[in-house]
């Protein structure tokens, strides 16, 4: 058996629960009346570009899985790391309300590229710069994370 397969089998099973997820809230949203100008197609492809990049986040998760004792301190500590990429993002808040030293920081920000190409893909209009931009950051994640959380896993037995 293949060493990591645990490890890659744990993250392939958060992709199927992030699909899970995506399928309630589109199906919630329909039943209320959300109507995507981006048809079936560009749900279909920002809830791939989404499982995308989540899957690529969850090596860091997985790697501070490997380095901190507790579940509860793993959950804290992504409290920490999503909670202001979250916040100085344009997922609230349109970034030309904000002073400039802060739009530059949310600029940068990978989660404000994610949710402007699933907001782009489903109301029809295709941000082709920014599916770049998420897919950049999408392989940077897991070319710092993985091979760091695989010599971790490796250590660990």
């Amino acid at each position: 058996m293949w060493r990591p397969s645990p490890l890659v089998g744990a993250l392939l099973g958060d992709v199927m629960r992030y699909s899970i997820g995506s399928v309630v809230v589109i199906t919630l949203g329909l039943v209320l009346g959300f109507r995507p100008e981006g048809g079936a197609v560009g749900v279909v492809l920002s809830v791939a570009l989404l499982l995308v990049f989540s899957f690529c986040l969850s090596w860091l998760w997985t790697m501070l899985s490997l380095i901190l004792r507790t579940p509860n301190s793993v959950a804290g500590v992504s409290m920490m790391v999503m909670f202001p990429l979250t916040f100085v993002s344009n997922i609230f808040v349109d970034p030309t309300t904000m002073p400039g030293w802060l739009q530059a920081v949310v600029e940068v920000n990978p989660i404000t590229h994610l949710a402007t190409v699933v907001r782009g893909l489903m109301h029809g209009s295709v941000p082709a710069g920014e599916i770049g931009w998420v897919l950049v950051s999408s392989v940077l994640l897991v070319a710092v994370f993985g091979p760091i959380t695989m010599v971790l896993y490796r250590n660990k037995k």
